[in-house]
């Protein structure tokens, strides 16, 4: 979701926070998602306020979805309608290459050094960072740990897909509100593609042949897409079709998922008190692999960026800082605990014994993400780089079509079988179009 923050900054805030020379007051706008972090961000920027006086922040919140179609094409455009856009580790490196964003050149306090090395490394171009994370993640499973007991089984720290259906439909009981597993469904390149590809990559497969051909008809991508209809099918919540992460967030908070695959970034807030009915009964796993494939692990970061048609950029940086900053994260363990840090960016919070001792899931998510290689996502060589996505332009609206192929099948208007062959025949022809192999 989009978050637009209108920010006005007088001259001696500028000065105080970034060093930044006398001018007359600036007004930022700032394109953010609303995840549960950046609604957070916006409950705490009267602490920004307070710390750069005559600065004052408007927002405005839009669905994930629409937050890539409106920053994808202002940025395209060249529009300048904001001066801060959240992004992701997918469109960095692109939008760097096309010389689309402006680089950042961080004070010396705000250490640069400190961010997990592969999150960095997501975030630069030759070298030079072009988005500070504000908070990055990988994936596991999180699952109910009194339903996994009642079922009479355990959670292996590294579980099989067969395992994980088997346990499905042991902890399934709709007639008490509770189902086997929860799964993104909502059509997205971002939302139910960012789950197949990663889950298609741990079956074995990818979305291109070395010579860029599609490979939607291969049995690797038929097990993965077969083996989703029919988990969400037989043990999934009402309406699939509608859930992202946000929906699945909520069904688990609540109580009603035996488990849920999905972002390590969800491990603080299930098991948060002040956010989740189950905090005291949630255990964790790596991502689930299959016979021939690898972990189904990915490797993401909600970013803050500066679009190159920001007349601001001075100003702009002051606010990203702030937000993706040490400070900014003691700010947050202040007010909510640490718990509630914004997780997978900086090495220091994984070495600060007070937020290890009340997240549970702080080591294995560190594992997941220093373990996610987007360089080589699959099993076979490929000619791309992601592990939930595949960094070349083009993507973003092909997998916005083929999750809506995936998301008809699971809702039951579609069969796997036609929804793959529509897939195929739809990445076959825009590749072909966008001149693919180049």
């Amino acid at each position: 979701m989009i978050t637009n923050f209108r920010i006005l900054m007088g001259a001696t805030a500028l000065c105080a926070s970034a060093g930044i020379a006398a001018a007359q007051d600036v007004t930022l706008t700032v394109a953010t998602v609303n995840n549960g972090d950046m609604i957070r961000m916006q409950g705490l920027t009267s602490e920004f306020e307070a710390a750069n006086p005559g600065i004052k922040i408007e927002w405005v919140v839009l669905e994930e979805n629409v937050l890539r179609e409106k920053v994808t094409t202002d940025i395209a455009t060249n529009g300048g309608q904001y001066d801060v856009m959240t992004i992701g580790t997918y469109e960095v490196p692109i939008w760097g290459r096309q010389e689309w964003l402006k680089p950042l050149e961080m004070s010396a306090e705000y250490d640069v050094d400190d961010l997990l090395p592969t999150i960095r490394e997501a975030l630069s171009v030759d070298g030079t960072l072009y988005a500070a994370p504000f908070y990055g993640e990988s994936a596991m499973v999180m699952y109910r740990t009194d339903l996994m007991e009642k079922a009479g089984l355990e959670m292996p720290d590294e579980p099989t897909w067969d395992f994980i259906r088997e346990a499905a439909e042991k902890m399934h009981d709709p007639d008490n509100g509770v189902y086997g597993i929860c799964l993104r469904g909502k059509a997205g390149w971002g939302e139910n593609m960012a789950l197949l590809t990663s889950m298609a990559n741990s079956f074995g497969g990818k979305w291109f042949d070395m010579e860029w051909v599609p490979q939607f008809d291969q049995k690797p991508w038929q097990d993965a897409i077969t083996y989703y209809v029919d988990i969400m099918t037989n043990f999934g919540p009402p309406g699939v079709s509608t859930n992202g992460f946000n929906e699945n967030l909520a069904l688990f908070q609540t109580g009603k998922c035996g488990m849920w695959y999905d972002a390590t970034v969800a491990a603080g807030f299930v098991t948060n008190p002040n956010d989740s009915t189950v905090a005291d009964k949630v255990g964790f796993a790596q991502a689930p692999t299959a016979e021939g494939g690898q972990k189904a692990n990915w490797l993401w970061a909600w970013t803050l960026a500066i679009p190159a048609s920001s007349e601001n950029a001075e100003a702009a940086q002051t606010f990203i800082e702030w937000a993706t900053g040490k400070g900014y994260t003691e700010l947050v363990a202040e007010k909510e605990g640490w718990i509630a840090a914004p997780p997978g960016t900086r090495t220091s919070l994984y070495e600060n014994p007070e937020y290890t001792k009340v997240a549970p899931f702080a080591e294995m998510t560190l594992e997941a993400i220093n373990s996610a290689n987007p360089g080589s996502p699959t099993v076979d060589d490929v000619p791309y780089v992601g592990a939930q996505y595949v960094a070349i332009p083009e993507f973003q609206g092909l997998a916005t079509t083929v999750g809506q192929l995936f998301s008809a099948a699971v809702s039951g208007q579609s069969s796997a079988e036609d929804a793959l062959a529509a897939a195929q025949a739809t990445a076959t022809r825009e590749m072909s179009r966008a001149g693919y192999p180049k």
